[in-house]
């Protein structure tokens, strides 16, 4: 058996325009899920048990659920409440109320790290709970939540993998198309294995750069 070379640079054009596009959905993906995991990490240490208990459902069925559950409810579930959403915009939602979930549990354990003496610290020299978790908290907390949010984003960039099940145009369903076309399985896919290796080294490279500037910077 040879190895086609010249398949993959004929493909070559469409597995980096499917690149993109995994890029562009799973950065977009992981927007969502950290805005709204860091208010969800704050209504899991509120004090109002109501509130606690409504976000720790939501939480744990996220993360109970397989995400391609989650992307069968949204594209093809959705119509039947009257939400209907493109394939990528479906996509892009599943995926960061699905990394949302992770998201909050990650801020919650860097929140509750924090020695509560410290917190009381500030709140007696005048500091408003804002303050408090943006001065005192924040800081401390990144060094700790770093890892296993980059293992986090490591995860959402391979799971992003079964978009191609909702027709999303990324890497893995460019690849489909490429083996339908040419009836070649180890070249499509072994390209395609590159470029996720590629993609995720380079962001284990920077959030490994991003903890030691915390780390530094401490």
């Amino acid at each position: 058996m040879v190895f086609e070379w010249d398949l993959i640079v004929r493909y070559g054009p469409a597995l980096l325009q499917g690149l993109w596009m995994t890029v562009w959905i799973v950065s977009l993906a992981i927007i969502i899920a950290i805005v709204l995991g860091l208010p969800l990490s704050l209504a899991l240490v509120s004090r109002s048990a109501c509130l606690r208990i409504s976000i720790r459902v939501y939480v744990e069925i996220m993360r109970g659920t397989p995400i391609l559950i989650v992307l069968f409810i949204l594209y093809y579930g959705g119509p039947t409440i009257g939400l209907v959403l493109d394939a990528v915009p479906a996509g892009i939602i599943g995926m960061g109320l699905y990394g949302a979930a992770y998201f909050a549990e990650i801020f919650r354990s860097g929140l509750q790290s924090i020695p509560r003496g410290q917190v009381e610290a500030a709140r007696m020299l005048g500091l408003t709970k804002g303050q408090v978790l943006f001065r005192v908290k924040g800081p401390q907390m990144l060094s700790l939540i770093l890892p296993p949010g980059a293992n986090q984003v490591v995860i959402l960039i391979k799971e992003s993998a079964l978009l191609s099940i909702i027709t999303v145009p990324e890497m893995t369903k460019i690849t489909v198309q490429i083996v339908a076309e040419t009836f070649a399985i180890v070249e499509p896919y072994a390209a395609v294995a590159l470029l996720y290796w590629a993609l995720i080294e380079l962001v284990s490279r920077l959030f490994r750069k991003l903890e030691k500037m915390v780390r530094y910077g401490q």
